[in-house]
């Protein structure tokens, strides 16, 4: 007996593909019961509803992953490594490149940084998100300023490179879409000018690969990074893929059973360990094989939904909402780039006069729509975007400023394959309905978030 995946739908240009939790229904303070709007999807997609009946189907065949002669056992594992398959082959990995499955994107950054050599120089822009922004603590870090343009951010490395040591190792790490902005970068010329100077490249694709393909070959990227959460994935699992010459030679990113190839103890009493050159090396403890199962599905998923189909429709989505925005002269959008930069299904803006963490309680409690507010794992960039000072905060249950002065944080809708239209036309309408008429209900700071007060 086999394990089968279920069969692609036949879909329209315009159908949203089925993620669980379509037809959920939350209650509002106003009362009644509204279907969720899930535009969150830059911290988490939800699970395409393939990928849950693929995990479902393969449930009653879990075993154990490399360690049994039995069935299931052997199952389990041929899964898993078809997984690794899989997913190679949905990032277009070059044959001698490796994967190794991590826990989420920052878990492959850090093991990445384990991995470097010891006195390797990082480049890496304060427009990156937390997870690409800190993990280069105990090496030799440049960060670089803020660029305007996609042109800049390529000068800007380019001045940075052709100012270091040509002889020792480097390293550039940069996201492929702002988690904050939505804004593809130049991936393709970054890596071009990291490689003219000597140096290597990772790709930060959390934001990237939901939203379009993503090629190593193609963008000729050294590494890439990414999380199953944000790729419709329901499990904590991420990806770690490209070139295993760094990744064999560093020591392993746990020790452990499945990382050691053999161990042997020394006469003086210790032990010698000899460690897998494979991606094994660093994939200690028993894998999650159902995390690596379902990111393998929903790149199936993906791939088999098509990607022409997909942008195109994320596209009609994004110019909805930006259409939408720009009709309300109290929202500012936040863009690194300006309006005409290519961006992905996530936006972030401002709104005169208001908390934005009391805003989007109120899109939440009043319209059943959930947002994200705050700063967004990206501090230096929120606070270059919107120019605050970052010993300061709000408050929630009044304005944290007055028309024209500068807000403390933002909020961000995204949303991507899964989400209806009228998820987002009924983002717009909140939008506009809480600007010119208000919040209809009150709200209280409890535990550092705004929240409806009761009684």
């Amino acid at each position: 007996m086999s394990v089968t995946t279920t069969a692609a739908a036949d879909r329209s240009v315009c159908a949203p593909l089925p993620v669980l939790g379509r037809d959920v229904a939350v209650p509002l303070v106003t009362g009644g019961e509204v279907t969720y709007a899930a535009l969150d999807y830059a911290a988490s997609a939800p699970a395409l509803q393939r990928v849950w009946d693929d995990v479902a189907a393969y449930a009653p065949y879990y075993g154990s992953v490399h360690r049994g002669a039995g069935y299931l056992s052997q199952l389990s594992t041929d899964l898993f490594e078809n997984a690794r398959r899989t997913v190679a082959a949905f990032l277009d990995c070059r044959p001698e490149d490796q994967l190794v499955f991590t826990r989420s994107t920052t878990d492959s950054l850090n093991l990445l940084a384990r991995a470097l050599p010891a006195d390797c120089q990082v480049f890496v822009f304060e427009t990156e998100h937390h997870a690409s922004l800190l993990p280069w603590q105990d090496h030799r870090v440049t960060y670089l300023d803020a660029p305007r343009t996609p042109r800049q951010a390529v000068e800007t490395l380019e001045r940075a490179l052709a100012d270091r040591d040509p002889h020792g190792p480097a390293l550039v790490c940069v996201t492929g879409a702002s988690n904050v902005t939505g804004e593809l970068w130049p991936v393709r010329e970054l890596a071009a000018a990291a490689h003219a100077h000597g140096a290597r490249i990772v790709l930060d694709a959390a934001q990237l690969a939901p939203h379009h393909p993503v090629s190593l070959r193609d963008l000729d990227v050294d590494w890439v990074a990414f999380s199953g959460h944000k790729l419709y994935a329901p499990f904590g699992s991420g990806v770690l893929a490209g070139r295993a010459d760094w990744l064999r030679a560093a020591e392993p990113y746990l020790a452990g059973g499945g990382a050691s190839r053999k161990v042997t103890r020394r006469e003086d009493g210790g032990v010698d360990v000899e460690w897998h050159e494979s991606a094994a090396r660093h994939e200690a403890g028993s894998p999650n094989v159902i995390g690596a199962y379902a990111i393998a599905s929903a790149c199936k998923a993906l791939t088999e939904a098509g990607w022409d189909t997909l942008v195109a429709r994320e596209q009609h989505l994004v110019e909805t909402v930006r259409a939408g925005l720009a009709r309300i002269p109290e929202v500012r959008v936040l863009s690194l780039f300006g309006d005409d930069a290519p961006r992905v299904g996530v936006i972030s803006f401002v709104v005169d006069g208001w908390n934005s963490s009391h805003f989007a309680a109120a899109l939440s409690a009043e319209y059943g729509i959930g947002v994200r507010d705050g700063l967004f794992c990206a501090h230096p960039l929120v606070r270059t975007l919107l120019g605050t000072d970052p010993q300061t905060q709000g408050e929630c249950g009044a304005p944290e400023a007055a028309p024209g002065e500068k807000s403390l944080n933002a909020i961000r809708v995204s949303f991507g394959a899964g989400t209806p239209d009228e998820h987002v036309e009924r983002f717009i309408g909140a939008v506009r309905e809480l600007v010119s008429d208000g919040a209809k209900w009150r709200y209280r700071t409890e535990d550092g978030r705004c929240v409806p007060a009761v009684g």
